[in-house]
């Protein structure tokens, strides 16, 4: 069926508009947190991993960092277990700590099949992969009781991020999937919080962007309104009025450790939206919250 003269101008319009983010993103590498609905909602699986392989057929380095707590819960929940999380760490003993290798594991052998099966060259890995992710066990400070700190078990702090395992994916035109699990220096595994992943390894890698997937349109005030542009200090405010809080607490921190460290542009989209991926990168428009800086 041929389109009408108004489509095929509006489809000319969007394919020209996306020229000059193609030549300017060339070679650049985009780690791309892939959480929330878009790795549970079948459609929009599919456009992320289509939209995964168009990026990196027009010449960029698309790295994925996913997530995999509505499944952990789910898991969880079946076995009688309750998930808990403070100040948006999820408290991870030894049985938990299970559920979340096995979890991810799968989780991640999903994407890399869901990428390949649309002309992508996935591979599937963990920090424990030459052990290139190495953490220490995390203790966060109450929030109640400055000072004191809390032991939440097996989650990781990163210490040091080897990338040359990632280059080499790179060079060889694969697209690195990974799961956000580290090794201590006992050799033990940590759950590391994906969005913590997701924004070291973007300073690491001195990537050209960080997009982080929610199930939000980006980052809201009290009244739901979207903010498209967010500075250090006005996060700043925003947490301590409790706008932010909860699980958006290590998204914006590694957003804003990112930014700092070097990051040109860090983005919190909308993964429910389809195509959010490339409406991002490729667009005059983008469909989230830019962080800035300073």
């Amino acid at each position: 069926m041929s389109l009408t003269p108004s489509a095929a101008e509006k489809k000319a319009r969007t394919l020209s508009e996306a020229m000059p983010y193609i030549q300017r993103f060339f070679d650049k590498t985009i780690v791309v947190k892939y959480g929330g609905n878009a790795m549970t909602d079948p459609q929009l699986q599919e456009s992320f991993a289509r939209d995964v392989v168009l990026l990196k057929l027009v010449g960029m380095n698309p790295v994925i960092v996913h997530g995999g707590g509505p499944q952990i819960n789910e898991l969880l929940k079946k076995m009688g277990k309750e998930g808990t999380f403070v100040q948006g760490m999820r408290v991870t003993d030894e049985e938990t700590m299970d559920v979340v290798e096995m979890v991810l594991g799968k989780v991640n052998k999903d994407i890399v099949s869901l990428i390949n099966k649309h002309g992508g060259k996935a591979v599937g890995l963990t920090g424990q992969d030459g052990a290139f992710i190495r953490a220490e066990k995390m203790l966060l400070e109450s929030n109640k009781e400055p000072g004191k700190m809390l032991d939440i078990g097996l989650v990781g702090g990163i210490s040091s991020i080897d990338p040359s395992i990632i280059t080499f994916l790179d060079s060889g035109d694969f697209i690195p999937v990974i799961a956000p699990i580290g090794v201590a220096p006992d050799g033990e595994t940590l759950n590391i919080n994906a969005d913590v992943v997701a924004g070291k390894l973007a300073e690491v890698l001195r990537a050209e962007k960080l997009v982080l997937l929610t199930n939000t349109p980006g980052v809201l005030d009290k009244g739901g309104n979207l903010l498209t542009g967010l500075t250090p200090k006005q996060i700043d405010e925003l947490v301590a009025d409790g706008t932010l809080s909860g699980g958006m607490l290590p998204k914006i921190s590694s957003a804003l450790d990112a930014a700092r460290g070097g990051v040109k542009a860090v983005h919190i989209i909308d993964g429910r939206v389809e195509h959010a991926l490339l409406l991002e990168i490729l667009t005059d428009e983008g469909v989230g919250t830019l962080i800035k800086s300073k």
